[in-house]
C-alpha cells in the first residue's frame, strides 16, 4: 500500500473506506457478503495462519490453534461498518501499532483472493490505498456510526425499515443482540438511553444526513 499522510495512532478512532477498482459490483450477493464478514472475524486479531489454510484444519486442530492465539489482544474494535455493492465502510478503533493497516491489508488481499477465484479473475480488486479519517469526539462518532449505517438507505438500495435486518451493515446489531459478534456495540449504545433511543437518532435523519456539519468533513467517498 502506498505510504499515506494521515499517521494512524493507536486507541484513536478512525472512519475508514475503500472501493474496488472501476467500481466493481463485489459485495452484493450473499455468498460474498458472507465472506466478507467470515474474513472479518478472522482478521482483526493478529494470525499466525491464512483463513484458507486455517479452514482446512481439523476441528481438533482448529481448537489447538485458537488456544494458541487466546492471550492475542485485537488488532483493532469495530463499532460499525457497511458493506456497499462497490465499497465499504468501517468504523474502528485501532488497539493495537500497525494493527487498523494490517487488518484492512488481510481483509482486502483475503477478499480478492476469493473473489478472484470465483470469478476467473486476476488481479488487484480494491483500490491502492484504503483512507481513514479521525474521529475526535463522541458527537462526531455518534454521527459517522449513523452516516455508515444510513449508507444503503441514501443509496437507494433499501428503505429504512428493511434496515434493521439488513445484514450488509452493523445496524441489526443495534436492533437485536448477538447477531455479529465481531461488533462492539456497548460503547456506542452507552452514549444514549437505549438502543431505541439510539434506532430513533439514525431514523432522524434519513432525509438528509449529508447536510450534516459534524459529517461532511468525515465522509470519504
Amino acid at each position: 500500500m502506498p505510504k499515506r499522510n494521515l499517521i494512524l495512532a493507536t486507541n484513536e478512532i478512525y472512519h475508514v473506506f475503500n472501493r474496488s477498482i472501476a467500481k466493481e459490483n463485489i459485495f452484493s450477493s450473499r455468498i460474498n457478503f458472507r465472506k466478507a464478514k467470515e474474513i472479518v472475524e478472522f482478521y482483526r486479531f493478529p494470525q499466525k495462519l491464512r483463513l484458507s489454510k486455517f479452514k482446512t484444519l481439523t476441528e481438533d486442530l482448529k481448537n489447538d490453534y485458537r488456544l494458541s492465539l487466546q492471550d492475542q489482544s485485537p488488532l483493532i474494535e469495530i463499532y460499525a461498518f457497511s458493506l456497499m455493492p462497490n465499497h465499504y465502510h468501517f468504523l474502528v478503533k485501532q488497539l493495537r501499532d500497525n494493527g487498523l493497516a494490517r487488518f484492512v491489508s488481510n481483509f482486502q488481499n483475503s477478499f480478492a483472493k476469493v473473489f478472484n477465484i470465483k470469478n476467473d479473475r486476476d488481479g488487484a480488486l480494491f483500490q491502492n490505498s484504503f483512507k481513514a479519517k479521525r474521529v475526535e469526539t463522541d458527537e462526531q462518532f455518534v454521527h459517522v456510526s449513523r452516516y455508515i449505517h444510513l449508507n444503503p438507505v441514501t443509496a437507494y438500495l433499501i428503505k429504512f425499515n428493511e434496515l434493521k435486518d439488513y445484514p450488509l451493515t452493523s445496524f441489526p446489531n443495534y436492533v437485536y443482540e448477538n447477531k455479529d459478534l465481531f461488533v462492539n456495540t456497548k460503547f456506542l449504545l452507552g452514549m444514549f438511553k437505549s438502543a431505541e433511543n439510539y434506532i430513533k437518532f439514525v431514523a432522524d435523519q434519513v432525509g438528509y444526513q449529508r447536510e450534516l456539519a459534524l459529517v461532511r468533513d468525515l465522509i470519504i467517498e
